[in-house]
């Protein structure tokens, strides 16, 4: 984005509906797409939208239009774009708001309402819905008057696209969008983030140089803007290993000999045991809803070097020896320039051949089931398939449930944001729409989703949204006829489970009846070919896969005695 966008002049002195002025405001923004199911409390604005150039894509369940928005603002750095009507429209934002909230999309959420002449009574599907998002939102507000929509946009936009990234809602009541108005939309800048304290940059250098054994933990944050090449050059200067989160997967590139993967599962994992022997941990773009500090600093007796662009969270187990506040990129530059000044002669300051033993300890994890006949498919064998067909920055999509853990561990990713989890507010239902989401932002790679067939069928209805927009998402269904996840937890503490078998459709026939291609496999040998099959269809694809979820507790009983070789 440029540091100013010139402002269209064509409403100088004109008036217009101040639903017309909403749309150029949208323009300015720089909004191509919105998604979204409108109601007629948006019809004024519905009909403005047919003069613009903005797309509007219409959803068949605004949970959906909020989960296509999640993705589209995390993969542009943008603000995705979703619309609802009042009331059960609104409500059915919810999830998806939240889920894009806590995993730091930016997302605008466009809501009806009714005529302002009825709000303060009982009146037809009324109710406080500005009221209901503030706790799921950055900044959330109903237009009152017309002539505040291009101040309304433009802070919308800046606070969901600022750091960290976040939801914004805007209300428009009907009446209010039938006005009369004189109005051009604000000009559109770009807010040029701080750089980090000189003595708090020296303090984490300081830690890092004195440390025996330090580590780094990327989060969420070390994906965007520019972080994950700062943190990719400072990983080899000082010859420190990273371990990211989930939702951190790709900031370095799995070849990378100081990439030892992802930690994230609550057991004596791997990387775990690696993190408990660290005397320091450069933590950089990490919220703690990611995966709490409880699981890895449980002791209290680390030093914690907190690089972000918002203060360190308040936590017994995360008290930071060193707060460095700015934009992470630019953060990790100025630690970088100061070990060049004052530590050239050390460096790198770290071995990072002593962790190798521990990176092909994991990596020959990764591929342990790769030559695996077995049917149903273990799950460490159709990531494996899946992770050599998928290019390096294509798009892979994990709903939530069972699978979401065995990709979190088994799946490495090569690049920033090709692996996508909902792992801060952990939304079920989440991977087809945001494949849909992630289709429109990167039309030229290959997207897949991969979920559970109980969260396949949350969000089953957007099917025949990428069916009618002819969208080539793949959506790879692992059938096991149960809520694997929440057995596989109740059987390791209390060891047995509540019944939590359903059954399902046939996906072949559920496909075809959308009018898309589909597949069951019968055999292990068959996924390669599915793939690619899948992948050249003209629209969406779904295959669905048999897994085999007795892994799930042999994996618990493997993770429970590791012992890892440090």
């Amino acid at each position: 984005m440029n540091d100013a966008k010139a402002v269209d002049s064509a409403t100088d002195g004109k008036t217009i509906k101040a639903a017309e002025l909403f749309v150029r405001c949208l323009e300015a923004e720089g909004v191509e797409i919105i998604f979204g199911l409108p109601g007629e409390e948006n019809a004024d604005l519905m009909i403005a939208l047919l003069d613009s150039k903005i797309r509007f894509i219409l959803v068949r369940h605004e949970q959906a239009a909020a989960f296509m928005a999640d993705v589209y603002g995390r993969l542009t750095g943008r603000a995705g774009v979703c619309l609802a009507t009042l009331g059960p429209g609104a409500t059915n934002l919810v999830t998806g708001l939240a889920d894009a909230n806590l995993d730091r999309s930016p997302v605008v959420a466009i809501i009806g309402q009714g005529s302002t002449r009825r709000l303060h009574k009982e009146s037809h599907q009324n109710m406080d819905a500005i009221a209901m998002m503030r706790p799921i939102s950055k900044w959330a507000q109903s237009i009152i008057a017309a002539d505040s929509i291009p101040e309304i946009l433009r802070k919308a936009f800046k606070l969901a696209e600022a750091e960290k990234p976040g939801v914004c809602v805007i209300e428009l009541p009907e009446d209010v969008a039938k006005h009369q108005i004189v109005g051009t939309p604000m000009p559109v800048y770009r807010t040029r983030r701080p750089t980090a304290d000189a003595r708090a940059v020296e303090q984490a250098v300081a830690i890092l140089a004195n440390a025996k054994n330090p580590v780094i933990l990327a989060g969420n944050g070390a994906l965007r803007d520019r972080a994950a090449v700062q943190l990719s050059a400072l990983a080899h200067k000082t010859g420190l290993p990273v371990f990211n989160t989930f939702m951190g997967k790709g900031a370095l590139t799995r070849s990378d000999p100081h990439n030892l993967f992802t930690i994230g599962l609550q057991a004596h994992d791997y990387g775990n045991q690696a993190m408990a022997s660290a005397d320091a941990v450069l933590v950089i773009g990490y919220d703690l809803v990611e995966y709490s500090p409880q699981f890895w600093n449980a002791k209290r007796d680390k030093q914690i070097i907190h690089v972000d662009f918002l203060p360190a969270e308040v936590d017994q187990d995360y008290a930071v020896s060193a707060d460095v506040v700015g934009d992470i990129a630019g953060t990790l530059a100025q630690i970088s320039a100061l070990l060049d000044r004052d530590y050239s002669a050390r460096l790198p300051l770290h071995d990072i051949g002593k962790w190798q033993p521990l990176r092909e300890q994991i990596a020959a994890d990764h591929g342990c089931e790769r030559n695996d006949t077995g049917f149903p498919i273990k799950p460490q064998k159709v990531l494996w398939d899946v992770r050599e067909f998928l290019k390096a920055d294509d798009i892979l999509l994990s709903d939530v449930g069972a699978h979401k853990l065995w990709i979190g561990r088994y799946y490495p990713a090569e690049t920033p944001n090709s692996v996508m989890i909902s792992n801060g507010f952990c939304s079920m239902g989440f991977a087809l729409p945001g494949a849909i989401g992630a289709k429109f932002a990167a039309p030229e790679k290959r997207v897949l989703a991969i979920c559970g067939d109980a969260g396949f069928l949350m969000n089953l209805q957007d099917l025949e949204t990428a069916v009618r927009y002819q969208l080539n998402i793949v959506v790879m269904i692992w059938v096991d006829g149960s809520y694997g996840l929440i057995e596989w937890k109740q059987q390791n503490e209390f060891g047995k489970h509540f019944p939590l078998e359903f059954s399902n459709p046939d996906f072949e026939l559920l496909a075809q009846s959308f009018g898309c291609w589909g597949r069951t496999l019968t055999t292990t040998d068959q996924l390669p070919g599915a793939l690619e099959e899948a992948f050249r269809q003209p629209g969406p694809a779904l295959i669905a896969v048999p897994v085999d979820y007795r892994e799930n507790v042999k994996l618990t009983e493997r993770m429970g005695q590791l012992v890892a070789k440090l």
